[in-house]
Formats: structure tokens, C-alpha cells, sequence
């Protein structure tokens, strides 16, 4: 057995499309325990608890109890049109619960990671790299970058993944991913309308898990990675690319521009046209001596992993390429 069979990773937000996807690859190296607010959830391997993350009495008893090594921060309101239209929620979610699970992370000794988003940045055409001041043009954004900073100023033991967006399929039924959305669309033979304005990475969550895994096996500490695809897609530009890993046809995709809510009190110098949200990722890269992938590649994993061709005789870290 591995000695990582004897540490405990505690997911906050295990019912999220991310945290599930997370709860179920690390349930292959880690005792796993998930928690969820209302709906309960469950994956495989997995001890699902009930856990409000507003109540700080809540979060100390689910941590105290447990007393896991890591604890990844998974809760989130993702959708830049829903932070925009309730933006306090999407600030009680983003960052205020993470200040709760920060503080009694600290007090039992675990490491805090925190899943962020290059939506932190301001839309404008280049790499943003590690080092740059977020200049938020979205509600999404502003929050997420307020968490950074809270974390990088307060912990003693975190870890920041600022991603480029992630699909795939959620274990709650209420709410259908743009994953979901593709393939249903597909399946009916329905016209999809893709924006074709907003470019960003697009990474299956394995890779997320692949890359904390590693930064964990190599004792990473108080550091920010961005974590993205090499390359950079519109909606269209990936669902058409998903009909080509997927094999089927592309001929119901139309392009479009989806509303994007960009805050009126926004600092970014994005100045109109086309969004942006590009990261360098040479940073995770050396430090981990790996490659990350691109979309077709990413979607390639994806298509193993839902078409169960990879059950067997699989290493475990396919998927990442070590230079």
C-alpha cells in the first residue's frame, strides 16, 4: 500500500463538477472525504459528509474530525453571467467560505490549495503570467483574485491553481456543464449556438488532480501555479474539436456571441473586441518537469475516461507527459 493510502484529502464542494471529478481521482492515492451543502452526493471510494461552509462551527468539526493533510477549496459559483447577476453570493462562495476553511486548515495543520480561474485577469490579448496584478473585468474574477490574495496573505500552507476553465460532467443533475450541453445537443441533432468571442484554455479536471498530486508529492508550499491547456479556444472553436475527438459531426454548431458581464468598475485595459484569458504555464511546467496538454489532447483523455477505455492497463498519471 502507499504511503499516501495513510494521508486524507478533504474536498469542500465535493457535489461541484470539479470537486467530484477531483474526489474520484484522488480516491486512487488518498483516503478521500467530500462535503456538500444540500444535495447529497456521492462518488465511489469516497466518505460524503454534510457541511455548511458559513458556519465556522460546521467547518472546524468536518476538519477536527478528519484531520485531513490537504484540503482543496472546491466551492464556487463558476458562471460569469451568474457571479454577475448575484454578486454577493458569488462572493460568499468564492471567497468568504474559503476564509472559514483557511483559518481551521491552520489551526490542524493541513494544507489549504485553492482552486482560482484566469478569469482574474482583464481580457486582454497576451500570456498573463504569476506575477501579474489581476485586473478583474468580471464579478467571477474579482472574487476569485480576492481569495488569492487572502490566502497568500494569511496561510502559512497553501497552494493557489489558477485555472484555465475545466469541463466536464457534473454528478448533479440540476444543472447541465457545457460538456453536458455539447453532447445533449449532439445526441438530439439540435442547433448549438457557441460563442466565438471569449478564448480561453479548456483542461479535463484528471489533469488538475494530476498536476496537485504532484506538486504534493514534491512538498510544493506557498506557491501559485497556473494551470491551463497550451493552447486557446473560443466555445465554438472546442466544441468543434470535441465533435472530432468524439466522432461525430460538427454540422449543428453555429457561432455567436454569448452574453459576457463585464463590471462597470473593472480597472482592466481591455479596450473592446475579442477576450482573452491566456496564461503562461512554463512556471507548473519546470517546476514539475511535465508538459501540459493541448485541448485535443485534453479531450483525448476525456473521451478514455467516459468511453471506459482506459480501465485497465492505464498508468495512472496518463496523461501527463514528463520532459
Amino acid at each position: 500500500m502507499s504511503d499516501n493510502k495513510f494521508k486524507t484529502i478533504m474536498i469542500f464542494g465535493v457535489s461541484s463538477m470539479v470537486g467530484s471529478a477531483l474526489a474520484e481521482f484522488f480516491s486512487n492515492y488518498y483516503r478521500v472525504i467530500g462535503t456538500y451543502h444540500q444535495h447529497r452526493t456521492y462518488v465511489k471510494g469516497v466518505r460524503t459528509i454534510k457541511c455548511d461552509v458559513m458556519v465556522k462551527e460546521q467547518v472546524q468539526l468536518a476538519i477536527f474530525t478528519f484531520k485531513p493533510d490537504y484540503v482543496i477549496y472546491a466551492i464556487g459559483l463558476s458562471s460569469v453571467y451568474e457571479c454577475s447577476k448575484a454578486p454577493d453570493y458569488a462572493e460568499t462562495l468564492n471567497a468568504l467560505g474559503l476564509f472559514n476553511v483557511a483559518e481551521h486548515c491552520q489551526r490542524y495543520k493541513a494544507q489549504v490549495i485553492y482552486i482560482s480561474s484566469s478569469y482574474v485577469f482583464g481580457g486582454v490579448d497576451k500570456e498573463y503570467i504569476e506575477s501579474d496584478i489581476p485586473d478583474s473585468l468580471t464579478v467571477l474574477g474579482k472574487t476569485k483574485a480576492s481569495a488569492e490574495f487572502f490566502i497568500q496573505r494569511t496561510s502559512l500552507n497553501y497552494l493557489i491553481f489558477r485555472c484555465s476553465m475545466m469541463y466536464g460532467r457534473s454528478v448533479a443533475a440540476r444543472q447541465k456543464t457545457l460538456l453536458e450541453v455539447i453532447q445533449e445537443k449532439n445526441e438530439l441533432g439540435e442547433q448549438m449556438v457557441c460563442d466565438n468571442k471569449v478564448h480561453h484554455g479548456y483542461l479535463d479536471p484528471y489533469y488538475l488532480g494530476m498536476v496537485i498530486k504532484l506538486a504534493i508529492d514534491k512538498q510544493a508550499i506557498n506557491r501559485l501555479f497556473q494551470v491551463s491547456s497550451k493552447d486557446y479556444y473560443t466555445v465554438y472553436d472546442f466544441a468543434k474539436i470535441y465533435c472530432k475527438v468524439f466522432h461525430q459531426l460538427d454540422r449543428n454548431l453555429a457561432k455567436g456571441n454569448w452574453v459576457f458581464p463585464i463590471m462597470s468598475s473593472s480597472t482592466s485595459s481591455w479596450e473592446g473586441g475579442d477576450i482573452f484569458f491566456k496564461m503562461d504555464i512554463m512556471n507548473i511546467e519546470n517546476f514539475l518537469n511535465i508538459k501540459m496538454p493541448t485541448v485535443e489532447e485534453s479531450l483525448g483523455l476525456t473521451y478514455k475516461r467516459f468511453m471506459g477505455l482506459d480501465k485497465k492497463g492505464r498508468s495512472k498519471d496518463e496523461g501527463i507527459v514528463y520532459i
